[in-house]
């Protein structure tokens, strides 16, 4: 997989952050309110990870 393929799945990646923001938001969500937290800080740290690996140009 070459460097623009990651970047661009990234992106990707990225994206789906605003979906798991929004589910928080939904006053049904119960215990998986929980899980989504946890998907948002573990995404966050693959996101950072990802820009101290590779820097943005």
């Amino acid at each position: 997989m070459d460097l623009q393929t990651i970047k661009e799945r990234i992106v990707v990646v990225q994206s789906k952050r605003e979906y798991l923001l929004s589910l928080l938001e939904q006053p049904n969500l119960g215990t998986l309110r929980v899980d989504v937290n946890q998907a948002l800080e573990e995404l966050d740290e693959l996101i950072d990870e990802f820009r101290r690996t590779i820097p943005v140009e």
